[in-house]
């Protein structure tokens, strides 16, 4: 059997031998479909957006790539915040059974859904209240952090999709991001407040290129120039290292003594979008 170039093409050889009913097949490529904006980098639509949206065309070869398991790993996090746990695992589920077969195949080498777990219902995700984002932004952090946590909070947008960002997407005279491209998706921008914007000024210190959030470390030989500062050569701040960051910084300020996480943050932005609106 030839090895299929694009995603969408093994996703249809896979469910056609899968032996799965109608009905389950018609999930699973709903699900696989829905995986393809985030093994190239791009944020899934949203809401009615999300009707009729064309998934992007993703070389097969992409889950090979060591960003890939990031991207998914970063992407099953965002999802447990916005849909229930047996849906997340469903769509992971679809994913990784997939995965599975085309390995077999030899298609691919590498598993990107290695390592992940699926989700309890119930597991720890309450939005942050009032009072502890009070607290969260009294916190002494770095200028990378609390401009982070401020777009977070502002946007209630995916960790994903604000570790996305790239300097020139920054529009901080209109407080929102900019398209990636001519083939973004209307409604997919991100928005915050106008004091937000004068810490990412503060952040980027005349940067126009590259991603607007890094590490303090520069960037592995293996990583995209994508991924990559062009001046300093700081790698793009991955998901992992944002929330393990987070989750660290925030253990004294939670009285479980566990630590919150960033897409807590989120959803208490979301909370507060929702309660202006009203």
């Amino acid at each position: 059997m030839p090895v299929p170039v694009e995603y969408a093409v093994a996703v249809d050889q896979y469910l056609e031998r899968a032996g799965l009913s109608s009905a389950s097949s018609r999930v699973y490529r709903i699900s696989l479909a829905s995986w393809a904006w985030p093994l190239v980098g791009k944020p899934v639509p949203r809401g009615r957006e999300r009707r009729g949206a064309v998934p992007p065309v993703v070389p097969l070869a992409v889950l090979d790539e060591p960003a890939t398991g990031e991207r998914v790993d970063a992407q099953f996090a965002a999802r447990t915040t916005t849909a229930d746990a047996r849906t997340a695992n469903r769509e992971l589920s679809a994913l990784r059974s997939a995965v599975g077969w085309w390995r077999e195949q030899d298609w691919i080498r590498a598993d990107p859904t290695a390592g992940l777990r699926h989700r309890h219902p119930g597991a720890p995700g309450t939005p942050l209240s009032e009072e502890q984002v009070n607290a969260l932004f009294l916190l002494p952090v770095s200028l990378r952090e609390h401009a982070l946590w401020r777009v977070l909070h502002d946007s209630g947008a995916s960790v994903a999709e604000v570790l996305s960002l790239d300097a020139d997407q920054l529009d901080l005279s209109r407080h929102r991001s900019r398209p990636r491209s001519s083939d973004q998706l209307p409604g997919t921008d991100i928005e915050w407040r106008e004091g937000t914007s004068q810490l990412l000024r503060w952040l980027l210190a005349g940067r126009t290129w590259g991603p607007a959030f890094v590490t303090d470390r520069r960037a592995p030989a293996r990583a995209t120039a994508a991924n990559v500062a062009r001046m300093s050569g700081q790698a793009r701040m991955s998901y992992r290292r944002a929330a393990e960051i987070f989750t660290t910084l925030t253990r004294p300020l939670d009285t479980d003594g566990r630590g919150w996480t960033l897409h807590q943050l989120s959803a208490a932005g979301r909370m507060r979008q929702a309660s202006r609106t009203e």
